[in-house]
């Protein structure tokens, strides 16, 4: 066998056993497939691992993404949830009920639809009433209208997009509806007032109500002009009242100064005066005519 040993006596009686070969039992541990192997070994095991770890972490950021993902939504949903579509919930002005109210007493005074004035060129009072009375009703509702038409590109847009809330696109196409409605509500009534007048209510309401929105800006404006030319002349006054003021002050002032320099020149007059005293004094006590008085030096 390859593997059979052979005994060696050595000197000291000592006994070590070779394989065939004659290879010493540590050249086993120098085995040149050893390394081989073990790169074998590393080789087959790291791309697994690898691959297992970058499972992992894909997994990771999926699972990390995907929460993130759908708590932006929820979010995004919760925000668009709360839109209770406030700007929507229009209602339709008083000027409606008070058109039918007119329309009412215009009927019971004998009125009736769809009936020209005997005299072309001269309109009946009923007929004006309701004239005026539709035309107001029109002009009232002017703001829901134009409202509804700036709103409807963006809404329809939300919502091919999903982004509104159900609540919101609902009160939305109430909302729509009923101002739909009540424009051709009001064009058939104009139809009964006048043939063919629903064919321009909407153009004259239009017109009317620029108009008076027109004045309205123009006496608002005028108004903050006079305004402005009170707080002005307020200003000017005020300005002419501190003036005088202290002008009044400075006057004031200077008699005070020249007041103070009189009393102070008097003052001074004043004591030039007994100074000059006091010297006539002394002097007298010098002169001749008294004599020097007695034991003055001795």
């Amino acid at each position: 066998m390859s593997t059979a040993e052979e005994a060696t006596v050595n000197p000291d009686g000592s006994t070590t056993f070779n394989d065939a070969g004659g290879a010493d039992s540590s050249a086993g541990e120098d085995m040149p497939g050893a390394e081989e192997t073990a790169e074998e070994i590393i080789k087959g095991t790291d791309p697994a691992l690898y691959l297992a770890l970058a499972s992992l972490v894909f997994f990771v950021i999926f699972i990390f993404v995907q929460l993130r993902k759908k708590k932006k939504n929820a979010e995004v949903d919760e925000f668009f949830a709360n839109l209770d579509g406030d700007k929507f919930n229009l209602q339709l002005p008083a000027a409606v009920d008070e058109y039918y109210e007119v329309k009412e007493k215009c009927e019971d005074a004998g009125w009736e639809p769809n009936t020209p004035p005997e005299d072309p060129t001269k309109a009946s009072p009923h007929h004006r009433a309701l004239a005026q009375a539709l035309m107001k009703r029109c002009m009232a509702d002017i703001p829901i209208v134009t409202h509804i038409q700036s709103e409807s590109a963006g809404m329809n847009k939300l919502y091919s997009q999903s982004m509104c809330s159900v609540k919101q696109w609902k009160s939305y196409q109430a909302a729509e509806a009923m101002v739909s409605a009540e424009v051709e509500e009001v064009r058939a009534e104009a139809d009964e007032i006048e043939a063919g007048w629903s064919q321009v209510v909407w153009r004259q309401a239009m017109q009317y109500h620029n108009m008076l929105k027109q004045k309205e800006e123009q006496a608002k404006n005028a108004a903050k002009e006079q305004q402005l030319a009170i707080a002005a002349k307020k200003r000017s006054e005020d300005d002419k009242k501190t003036a005088e003021k202290n002008r009044f002050n400075a006057v004031k002032q200077k008699v005070e100064d020249e007041k103070a320099k009189i009393v102070n020149a008097e003052k001074t007059a004043l004591e030039l005066v007994k100074e000059e005293e006091r010297a006539k004094a002394s002097k007298k006590a010098f002169s001749g005519k008294g004599g020097m008085k007695k034991g003055f030096l001795g």
